[in-house]
């Protein structure tokens, strides 16, 4: 589903952020990206969604090479891809039912057909009686579960979390992690970047791990 073969990562002149990065997700795993604050997490999330190009090195998504993809062929590779950000990216003029639908509509669904779903997925994160709320009067978790909610409605091929459970509780970190164990379970391939060794000591998934850029530690998924 998705390779990189010896990426390097550095933003203008600056040192690499990322050095000879290689690795695998296979479709259907489940797998924790690790390391400390600075490590390189982040970057390579955004390498992943098409955020930024690499600097160096062979990235392949969905089987398709994205050193030699045209422009216009990433739009649709995206649309496959669910994605957490830690500054959740949510639309201020929008209800939170409509910040989690925005996916569904634009796949051109109508609102009929989905409004059940995303009332649902609202009450799961904890947000039933939220969804009118606008994202300027949730507070940071709670706008970290609608966040949540739109990465995860539209049942993607790849979720990419970054810190999804940051700014919750720990009972809330935990349903999320069950969202999300459910969603890999339906087939959706996810990786979860964070700092929190408490979900992995909850989970069987794999865990690889960034030491200032370097791919440096993997964890085999326990049986």
């Amino acid at each position: 589903m998705l390779r990189f073969e010896n990426v390097g990562m550095r933003y203008g002149a600056g040192a690499e952020v990322l050095r000879d990065v290689t690795f695998r997700l296979e479709p259907g795993s489940f797998t924790f990206l690790t390391g400390a604050s600075g490590a390189g997490k982040t970057t390579l999330l955004k390498l992943m969604f098409l955020q930024e190009p690499p600097t160096r090195g062979l990235i392949s998504l969905f089987g398709c090479d994205l050193a030699t993809a045209r422009r216009s062929q990433f739009p649709a590779l995206r649309r496959r891809i669910g994605v957490v950000f830690q500054d959740f990216r949510l639309l201020n003029h929008l209800s939170a039912f409509d910040n989690v639908a925005l996916p569904l509509r634009l796949a051109g669904r109508q609102r009929e057909d989905y409004s059940h779903d995303v009332e649902e997925l609202l009450g799961w994160v904890g947000l039933a009686e939220r969804l009118h709320a606008k994202p300027a009067t949730l507070s940071g978790g709670e706008q970290q579960r609608v966040a949540i909610a739109r990465a995860v409605v539209a049942r993607p091929d790849l979720l990419l979390a970054d810190e999804p459970t940051g700014n919750v509780d720990a009972d809330i970190a935990q349903r999320l992690v069950r969202l999300f164990e459910e969603l890999n379970r339906l087939g959706t391939t996810v990786l979860i970047a964070t700092h929190d060794r408490s979900l992995l000591d909850r989970t069987r998934a794999k865990e690889v791990r960034l030491v200032d850029g370097h791919l440096v530690e993997m964890r085999a998924q326990r049986p």
